[in-house]
């Protein structure tokens, strides 16, 4: 690419996860270029200039302030990429579609189906790209296995099985991810949300109820989580989330269906699968990963289709919505809305 034709990008939010995303895109500077920065933290601003000047660029301008931000370059910008709590994701995004800009935005998407259906109506207006950027959803494992579940080889889905766990509670405290307001919940919809949107994806399909139990252990948001729901299908799925444990992070997903099991991880980390008349479970060949930012520039460029649209989303925002609601009425069984 020529330098016009790099993809000129914001970075709104330049917290850790950021930072680890900007440092690869800093290695692809030759479809890349951070324009400018959104973020109100000095400690976070000082972390990102250091990167930057340890890869030899200098540190783009930083306007706290979206909407001046979008205002002073907006002209200069084709995208932008959101990594901020949970709960700023709908308002910027939205701004940011509004300006003219395709946006990637860091999970969850939202903090529920109201809000993603109101991104799905900006995205539909603006007709720009929205991609949300879950790894499960993004990587060839999750993708092999859509399309192997689409394809019909493996006969209908019968149930889904999902575990994740973290030693998530500990290493969170003090953070905000553990203030409702901000976070919209705790393990489940953070490090859970993974899951949870890797099963939407697999299942392909709604769910039209739910059956939920979430243990807060004396913090102000969930630690624990066991959620039963069945599709439209009819097919069941269980999830289980656990963030209270030893140091660790991991999950297992199993699908089964009538002529073969899948199983995967809540990342994408993996993928085997197991045909009928078969003894086990073999690794299945999967294309290389793209990563997250080379897989947004392919959507971009019509390359390749986009792996995790706003419709993904809405779907595990109204798993969320359903979650909270049967919780709250201790696990009583709900209908998804």
């Amino acid at each position: 690419m020529t330098e016009q034709e790099r993809v000129r990008v914001a970075m709104i939010g330049c917290g850790g996860m950021a930072r680890h995303h900007m440092q690869v895109m800093l290695r692809q500077q030759d479809t890349t270029q951070i324009v400018a920065l959104c973020e109100p933290s000095p400690v976070s601003l000082e972390a990102t200039h250091r990167i930057f000047e340890e890869a030899g660029v200098e540190p783009p301008p930083n306007q706290p302030d979206l909407g001046r931000l979008l205002a002073d370059y907006g002209s200069q910008l084709d995208a932008a990429f959101i990594v901020t709590p949970h709960a700023f994701h709908h308002d910027q995004t939205k701004a940011c579609l509004e300006a003219g800009l395709d946006v990637l935005l860091e999970k969850p998407m939202v903090m529920n189906a109201a809000e993603a259906r109101s991104l799905i109506e900006t995205r539909d207006r603006t007709g720009k790209l929205l991609v949300v950027a879950f790894p499960g959803s993004l990587s060839p494992q999750v993708r092999t296995a859509v399309k192997m579940l689409r394809s019909g080889g493996l006969g209908p889905i019968l149930n889904i099985s999902a575990t994740a766990w973290q030693n998530w509670g500990p290493a969170t405290d003090g953070t905000w991810r553990q203030v409702p307001e901000i976070a919209g919940g705790g393990f489940l919809f953070d490090t859970g949300a993974h899951m949870l949107n890797t099963v939407a994806d697999l299942a392909g399909e709604d769910f039209v109820e739910v059956a939920a139990w979430l243990d807060y252990r004396g913090r102000q948001v969930d630690i624990l989580a066991a959620v039963m729901g069945r599709l439209e299908s009819g097919a069941l799925v269980t999830l289980n989330g656990c963030g209270e444990a030893i140091p660790s992070c991991n999950s297992t997903v199993y699908v089964f269906c009538s002529q073969g099991i899948l199983r995967t991880g809540i990342w994408g980390e993996s993928l085997d699968l197991q045909r009928h008349g078969s003894r086990k479970l073999r690794k299945v060949r999967v294309p290389a990963s793209m990563g997250v930012w080379q897989q947004f520039l392919a959507v971009r460029e019509g390359r390749i289709p986009n792996p995790c649209p706003p419709e993904v989303g809405l779907r595990m925002a109204r798993l969320w919505d359903a979650i909270k609601e049967s919780a709250a009425q201790n696990g009583a069984v709900v209908r998804c809305k």
